[in-house]
């Protein structure tokens, strides 16, 4: 019998922070995943968490935590899939420190990820974009910093957690305004403000005042806001621009979705993909072709390059009595 709790510490101390030096966002999703799965197995074998064994965590055991995900937290299938990632990374550092557990962690292995329906990126248009930004009241000092946030989102495409950690530091203004942050894999990377982005920006900034480290968009108490918080606040105000724009209540607006809508108006602009993957941190340009599978447009103007045939549509007659017969039984 093996105790879990030393492979599991030894998991996140040496393979995750000291070999891998993994960022805490990449750490925070593994402790996650584990915390459910841990909650998981006590329930199942009747074990504490520091009372579980190695071998209690089998592949029944594992297939198990996973369709209770689907089944019971209703989780989607790509939420499913990053959950059997972190067990499968950890299973494979268990093979190299106990290999007498070789035929438990190869079935644990062989669980494979689930395949789902990719949908078409969800996105806002421009004139939902406009009624989102004048959502904001401006009279109020939350309402500003709501209405830079916003703008910010959407012009950059930053991604939630690189929104919410934006510290003053990494704004730069005058010639080549940009905002600069490490996004997911560790990539650091510029992104350009717009005149109208970079205005906004800077009046609320000079409003709010701070040190080079203070968050630019800062929550009640001074401290950086988190994601969730982020997301009620771009929810609350798509609430409230529903009321002018009907269409916004058809839809879920999340950061995301913000960052999508950035992304689509890269590409009406005829920005090239590879310099919209630029602008995202997209790992590989591969990832950015879903904007175009989701631009209507583009089909639409390839569409009208089709040139018609010239040949006219005539109705057919046959040629025989015989065959005329035939076809009209």
């Amino acid at each position: 019998m093996t105790a879990l709790p030393p492979i599991l510490e030894a998991y996140f101390v040496e393979r995750l922070v000291g070999q891998r030096n993994a960022s805490p966002n990449t750490i925070a999703a593994y402790r996650d995943s584990f915390r459910l799965l841990l909650a998981f197995a006590n329930v199942r074998t009747g074990r504490a968490p520091s009372r579980l064994l190695l071998e209690d965590l089998d592949a029944t055991l594992v297939s198990a935590f996973l369709a209770h995900l689907e089944t019971e937290r209703h989780v989607a299938v790509k939420t499913r899939n990053a959950r059997l990632a972190a067990v499968h990374s950890f299973f494979s550092f268990a093979a190299l420190r106990h290999p007498e557990h070789a035929a438990l962690i190869a079935r644990v292995l062989a669980i494979p990820a689930k395949r789902s329906p990719r949908p078409l990126v969800s996105h806002l248009t421009g004139g939902e974009i406009d009624a989102l930004l004048v959502a904001p009241d401006l009279t109020t000092r939350i309402g500003r910093r709501d209405r830079a946030l916003l703008l910010v989102a959407v012009r950059t495409g930053l991604r939630v957690s690189e929104l919410a950690g934006l510290r003053r530091g990494d704004v730069a203004f005058g010639t080549g305004a940009h905002v600069s942050c490490t996004g997911k894999g560790r990539k650091q990377r510029s992104t350009p403000l717009s005149s109208d982005c970079a205005m906004v920006l800077r009046a609320w900034m000079d409003e709010c005042g701070g040190e080079v480290i203070d968050p630019v968009f800062p929550g009640p108490r001074g401290v950086q806001l988190t994601r969730d918080a982020v997301n009620r606040i771009v929810q609350r105000h798509a609430a409230q621009a529903a009321t002018s724009c009907p269409s916004l209540g058809r839809k879920t607006v999340s950061p995301h979705v913000l960052r999508h809508s950035c992304a689509m108006q890269l590409l009406d602009a005829g920005v090239d993909v590879a310099v919209i993957a630029l602008w995202l941190g997209h790992e590989s340009v591969r990832t950015t072709d879903i904007y175009q599978h989701a631009d209507l447009a583009i089909k639409e103007r390839a569409l009208a390059r089709t040139a018609p045939s010239p040949a006219q549509a005539r109705r057919y007659r046959p040629a025989d009595t015989l065959l005329a017969f035939l076809e009209g039984l």
